[in-house]
């Protein structure tokens, strides 16, 4: 509802060092529940004004310079929807945590804003039950409908549990059984999970027909005003938080849009210098897309690691929102993400899913790519659904300080050696190396660099080609990291070669001490060694071990000290990494 013609003005004290006179304004531009303060500038614009909490000598430059934003145009209509959100009859006010770790490594003053710690463990609740508990009687009778594979599902169906109405939740059949099982135990007897389809589009036409022909009411996910209101409480909560301290960027992450076109329209009505950027997985940047077009961009497709927030088109009404608002998207690859899962456990000690973890690599690359320091900044910990299945993958990727080099050393004595001394005291992953012919040998080695080195990779790199091993960057290469380093180096015919696994306690320099300890006059033909973070390092190392030799192989072993077991009879071994 707008007001007609009327205008209801009340004289309140204008703000020290501005000559404007500031007045409660109510007009037919503005919507009738709307009620804000606004000063006129000198050529009788009506312009908002807000008032910065704060201290100190910025805090005294905003109140001589106050920002005045352009009332017609910045009113997108959300503050009273976020005030008179219902949103916490079914979640809870969440920790604004400090991340002191977080915040040493980037010189900054870290917050988490722990949406994670949600009763289903992400903030999707907010707007489910912000939607639902806004339902008339009549349409909560008929029940509601559903489609979604994740953290939607599960606030629906906690939301329908407790508003006592029925709730159908479609997932694709290829949904894990952890997440239906997980919908099941929040929405109890009242909702059905129907598994149909073999993707979300096949899904979401089903749940389409369960709306039309049973009029249930369809709760999406994110392109729904009430929706993007109960995610909008997200920013309510950091800003009462940060009343009596400075802040300086929220990071908010972006699928569909809901969480950061709520966030933003409370954030830049009330706080307006306060940044906010979103932040979406580099395969699925559909807002991101949206905003550089000028209009709602479908994908053609979308990478699924980051599935909570694998969106292929943005919501009409969260894009409108966010071209308005929002200051500026971020992409971040997959390693960033594990990278960011890592760090929010060194502080938070929880394990995040990948969408979840994506305002915290968004806000780590902002603050290296921007060299910024001694801000404040919060990153939204938005979900921790993560499938266990997932942990192998993102403990691999997630060392964002591991350095990988595909190295070529002549197939000479000494020169294997030569190469780790290169690298060594350096923190050595993997060593994967197979012998090919008498010429050249190629390695793949992974390492640490030193930290507190400037540049110290690049140091290494110029010393193992002054040394005269050839070597390549192979970091970011994802043939390189996703398929080779877990190849042995492949099958080659090698004379009298003997295969064997050993087992030696893992610790810094073990692994050199167990080269050292190969001190024999014998081609090492096969080296793979990879730390899993076991307390045991296990290294499979081929041996050219000539005829009439077996005593002397025994002294050696022997002599080694650490526990083997010959493989050379495996058949995987003649199968895969050896030609006869």
């Amino acid at each position: 509802m707008f007001a007609t013609t009327r205008h209801i003005l009340r004289k309140v004290a204008a703000p020290r060092a501005s000559a404007s006179t500031a007045w409660r304004f109510k007009s037919s531009t503005i919507p009738e529940e709307d009620s804000h303060v606004y000063a006129f500038d000198e050529d009788g614009e009506i312009a908002e004004f807000v008032d910065f909490s704060g201290s100190g000598k910025a805090a005294n430059e905003r109140e001589q310079k106050p920002i005045l934003l352009n009332a017609r145009e910045h009113a997108v209509g959300y503050l009273s929807k976020i005030l008179n959100a219902r949103v916490y009859e079914a979640a809870i006010e969440t920790e604004l945590q400090e991340a002191k770790n977080l915040s040493t490594h980037l010189k900054n003053n870290i917050f988490l804003k722990r949406e994670d710690t949600q009763p289903v463990f992400s903030f999707k609740i907010r707007g489910a039950y912000n939607k639902m508990a806004h339902l008339s009687q009549e349409e909560l009778s008929r029940g509601v409908v559903a489609c979604s594979a994740g953290n939607h599902a599960q606030g629906v169906a906690k939301s329908a549990n407790m508003l006592g109405c029925r709730a159908v939740i479609v997932m694709p059949l290829a949904t894990p059984s952890i997440k239906v099982n997980s919908v099941r135990t929040h929405g109890g007897s009242n909702t059905e999970v129907r598994l149909f389809g073999n993707n979300y589009d096949e899904a979401a036409a089903e749940a389409k027909r369960l709306k039309e022909e049973e009029g249930m009411t369809m709760i999406h996910p994110f392109d729904d005003p009430y929706v993007i209101a109960g995610q909008g409480t997200i920013g309510l909560e950091i800003l009462k938080a940060c009343v009596s301290r400075p802040l300086d960027v929220i990071f908010v992450c972006c699928g569909g849009g809901g969480m950061l076109a709520g966030i933003a329209a409370y954030v830049k009505r009330v706080r307006p210098g306060v940044k906010v950027i979103g932040v979406e997985a580099a395969d699925a940047a559909g807002m991101t897309t949206s905003l550089q077009e000028g209009k709602v961009v479908t994908l053609p497709s979308v990478g699924l690691f980051a599935d909570g927030a694998a969106v292929k088109t943005v919501g009409e009404e969260t894009f409108r929102v966010c071209s308005k608002l929002v200051d500026s998207m971020i992409t971040v690859d997959t390693d960033q993400i594990c990278n960011a899962i890592k760090l929010s456990y060194n502080d938070a000690r929880v394990v995040l899913e990948p969408a979840g973890a994506l305002a915290v690599a968004g806000m780590k690359k902002y603050v290296e790519e921007n060299e910024i320091t001694g801000q404040t900044l919060v990153a939204i910990t938005s979900g921790a659904n993560m499938d266990f299945d997932r942990l192998r993958f993102v403990s691999e990727r997630a060392d964002g300080s591991e350095k990988t080099l595909a190295v070529t050393i002549p197939e000479t004595p000494g020169s294997f050696r030569a190469l780790y001394s290169l690298i060594w005291p350096r923190n050595v992953t993997e060593f994967s190396y197979r012998y090919e012919s008498d010429g050249d040998a190629h390695v793949l080695i992974s390492f640490q660099p030193v930290m507190n080195i400037e540049n110290d990779f690049d140091g290494i790199i110029n010393g193992l080609r002054e040394n005269g091993f050839a070597c390549l960057d192979v970091t970011h290469n994802e043939l390189a990291k996703g398929h080779v380093r877990h190849l042995a180096g492949g099958r080659s015919s090698v004379a009298h070669e003997r295969l064997f696994r050993f087992d030696f306690p893992e610790s810094p320099g073990a692994l050199q001490r167990f080269l050292l300890s190969l001190d024999i006059e014998w081609n090492v033909s096969l080296f793979h060694y990879r730390n899993h973070g076991d307390d045991f390092g296990r290294v499979l190392v081929g041996i050219q071990v000539p005829e009439n030799a077996d005593a002397g192989l025994v002294r050696f072993l022997d002599k080694l000290g650490y526990q083997y077991q010959e493989e050379t009879d495996n058949p995987i071994y003649h199968l895969f990494l050896r030609r006869d």
